[in-house]
């Protein structure tokens, strides 16, 4: 079994506060909502949107894939992180046992104003020998 891991960063002008709640409290009714050509439905499957809770999102009929599971395993609401891991589903291509996030965005000052920074850290673990190219 191998560990891939990456780490991406993201700048918006979005305070953090606004970003977290929106890409991760409520993630579940917004991006229904951005996406709806894509996103048929996200709920919670377990729990409530703390640690612990499975979150399912499912894909229109005829796309290529019909859902997927996310666990949270941790939720900093104060400090704006959550880390959660992709436990089922088809993108995980039967040659994945999981993808693991860390997410985490800090306010910064730029001229003044503060800005929302995203960082995303995902490590895969493959299944047997897998290998996993990542392309950037």
């Amino acid at each position: 079994m191998g560990v891939t891991t990456y780490t991406q960063e993201f700048t918006t002008s979005v305070a953090p506060n606004w970003m977290f709640k929106a890409l991760i409290l409520d993630s579940h009714n917004l991006i229904p909502e951005l996406l709806p050509q894509s996103i048929k439905r996200i709920e919670y499957v377990q729990g409530n949107g703390g640690p612990g809770s499975i979150k399912q999102t499912n894909f229109h009929e005829g796309s290529r894939m019909k859902c997927l599971k996310h666990k949270i395993d941790s939720l900093d609401i104060e400090n704006y992180q959550c880390k959660y891991t992709m436990i089922e589903g088809d993108v995980l291509g039967g040659k994945l046992e999981s993808v693991s996030y860390e997410v985490e965005f800090e306010a910064t000052a730029d001229g003044g104003s503060k800005l929302g920074v995203s960082r995303l850290q995902s490590g895969w673990k493959g299944i047997g020998n897998a290998q996993l190219l990542v392309v950037f």
